[in-house]
């Protein structure tokens, strides 16, 4: 039983759950690693932020903004709300 408590505890702190945070889109992906099933939603906002992020990295002119937006990319995956990557602006 404490073992179940301490994972519980584990994916809590990581899904930001225990601060109020919302579920990232890595949170999303780690949901998929476990082999747990995704809503249509969460499928939706994985591949709108993967063309997004593809889009974004791939208009970058030089090694140094390429970087710069690879790291900015890495914040909003980790940190920002999932459902963000369902709006219309990044399914294109």
């Amino acid at each position: 039983m404490e073992l179940n408590s301490n994972i519980k505890n584990f994916t809590d702190f990581f899904t930001k759950k225990s601060i109020g945070g919302e579920a990232s889109i890595n949170d999303l992906r780690d949901k998929e690693f476990s082999g747990t099933l995704l809503s249509v939603d969460e499928k939706r906002a994985l591949h709108n932020y993967d063309t997004y992020r593809i889009n974004l990295l791939n208009a970058q002119e030089d090694e140094d903004a390429f970087n710069k937006t690879y790291r900015q990319l890495q914040v909003i995956a980790n940190l920002g709300d999932w459902k963000e990557f369902l709006k219309a602006d990044y399914s294109k």
